[in-house]
């Protein structure tokens, strides 16, 4: 039989497409490098914001790597990879997001070219791999240690990760509060970012945000009677409802006899002064409760003076027992006095036009809020995602006590002692290894271009400065000359350049070793645009 005659063997559905070989590789580095550049111009002080609107009109207006990327609402699967070291780096840290995407496409692009220079896959990828081991070998050795609860060091820290986020002009304020945040709820070396909680009201200025050792519910007492003001609070927390439950099953009751049907209101009415006699018996003149609190319990709990809140958030109660020392209460009849936790004082107050409760005065809280204020919806949502950073990173150093200067002097430090190390080695994983440093460099590259300056006379002058041991010489925005990055007090956990240069690393790798991409997918993408989303 001659090869003219062989029947074809289809092992694939007709709507599946399939992309192969170097076509394959230059699409998804294509991909990837796109991703990185949408995020590229948001790096550093002098970076700029990207402002998404999604189908429903909401606009989010930020600088925040993993929050650009998420509300983009990517649907490239290689794309999708590159998202996903954005959401590591702000799980694991809270900051650094845009650095890793950058560093993760610059990678990629170098790649790109060794590519092009017939230097297989894998052994970039082995390079690669082997640069990332040096990079960590690097940064742990170059790092510096602070002292334990070093105030200083750690309002520099958060000041650093508030810088060029919205949060300029009360950059110190914020840092402050922070810090204190954080230094109230480490424990044994460890910081429950969670206990944490930030609270937007929007209304007076940024200045005017502040750290409350309590917490505070965006919530109002449920019946006017009851007192606006608990002094030596005996605070109860419950998360079943003060109300009759409904029968599992549904039923059907025939009353003939008018005056049946009046028992029927007065048990309802007499077993929810049962549940409020129970609750004050235990002593306990605060109910917090995550269900709902009938009209009748509202009505007994008012006429003894119980302040009551209720359908408060599952968090929230979960942190009120964090700071008030309370256990949650899942059934009345098991209620007692060691239940009970306690807080100075509970109060309703009014802020800007609404009501709020706060739970202040814990003697020790392990949970906290700070209140954030400002002008509008946007600024307030962009200081909260500046705090959220600032605490990931004060409670990383906290934690690891290890600290490197920020404005791009790790990358210059990390790019040279790769050259030297790649010098070392003899195979062709030399080439990758030469390539990794040279896409460190991309970081400072892009604090210089975002800030307006020279990339080129920045990055030479700094490459001089660290051949000359001058280890934490970095780029002034302001200047656009270097500076001693250490002296000036611009410091960033060593985890956010650790995390961003194994993720950076990884994903590359991961991507780089893709030959073949098979896509099934038969779903027809909707005619109306995402706005913003597209990558092409």
């Amino acid at each position: 039989m001659t090869s003219d005659n062989v029947q074809p063997i289809f092992i694939l559905n007709d709507e599946t497409t399939r992309t192969k070989g170097r076509e394959a590789q230059r699409m998804n580095i294509q991909a990837a490098k796109l991703v990185a550049e949408i995020v590229r111009t948001t790096l550093g002080p002098k970076g700029m914001d990207k402002m998404i609107v999604d189908s429903l009109g909401e606009v989010t207006v930020t600088n925040d790597g993993v929050t650009i990327l998420q509300e983009m609402k990517i649907d490239h699967p290689t794309a999708k990879m590159v998202v996903e070291i954005a959401k590591t780096q702000e799980h694991e840290v809270g900051d650094g997001t845009t650095t890793a995407v950058v560093l993760a496409g610059e990678l990629l692009k170098r790649a790109e070219s060794l590519l092009e220079q017939e230097i297989h896959p894998t052994v970039i990828a082995k390079g690669y791999r082997l640069a990332g081991e040096k990079s960590r070998a690097v940064l742990h050795d170059i790092a510096e240690e602070i002292e334990d609860k070093d105030r200083v060091a750690l309002l520099k820290i958060a000041t650093t990760a508030t810088t060029g986020k919205g949060a300029e002009t009360a950059k110190e304020h914020l840092a402050g509060v922070v810090v204190d945040a954080v230094l109230a709820v480490a424990h044994n070396g460890t910081v429950d970012r969670d206990a944490i909680k930030i609270e937007k009201k929007i209304g007076d200025s940024v200045e005017q945000t502040r750290l409350i050792h309590g917490i505070v519910l965006d919530k109002e007492r449920v019946h006017p009677s009851m007192p606006t003001q608990v002094k030596g609070a005996k605070i109860l927390l419950l998360d079943t409802a003060l109300e009759i439950k409904n029968t599992e099953t549904d039923a059907k009751i025939n009353i003939t006899d008018p005056a049946k049907l009046q028992e029927f209101i007065d048990m309802e009415e007499q077993m929810l002064k049962r549940m409020t006699d129970k609750i004050l018996a235990s002593g306990a003149n605060v109910v917090l409760c995550q269900k709902g609190i009938d009209d009748v319990a509202q009505h007994y709990l008012a006429k003894s003076g119980v302040f009551a809140v209720r359908r408060v958030k599952k968090s929230d109660v979960e942190r009120l027992a964090k700071a008030t020392g309370a256990r949650i209460v899942s059934n009345l009849d098991d209620l007692d006095k060691a239940h009970l936790g306690s807080a100075g004082t509970v109060e309703e107050s009014t802020v800007g036009d609404e009501a709020m409760v706060y739970v202040k005065e814990c003697k020790h809280p392990q949970a906290l809020t700070i209140l954030v204020r400002g002008g509008t919806a946007h600024v307030i949502a962009e200081i909260k995602r500046a705090l959220e950073d600032a605490i990931g990173v004060v409670a990383s150093a906290l934690t690891s006590r290890k600290v490197v200067a920020g404005a791009g002097a790790p990358e210059i430090e990390l790019a040279r002692q790769l050259r030297i190390y790649a010098n070392s080695l003899s195979g062709r994983e030399q080439l990758a290894v030469q390539s990794f440093a040279d896409a460190m460099e991309v970081i400072p590259r892009t604090l210089a271009e975002n800030a307006g300056i020279d990339p080129i006379d920045a990055l030479t002058e700094l490459k001089a400065a660290h051949d000359k041991k001058e280890r934490w010489a970095g780029i002034c925005v302001h200047s656009g000359k270097k500076m001693d990055a250490w002296k000036q007090g611009i410091l960033e956990p060593l985890k956010i350049k650790t995390q961003a240069v194994s993720s950076a690393a990884e994903v590359a790798t991961m991507i780089l070793r893709i030959d073949d991409v098979i896509n099934g997918e038969t779903t027809v993408p909707s005619a109306r645009p995402n706005p913003g989303a597209s990558l092409e």
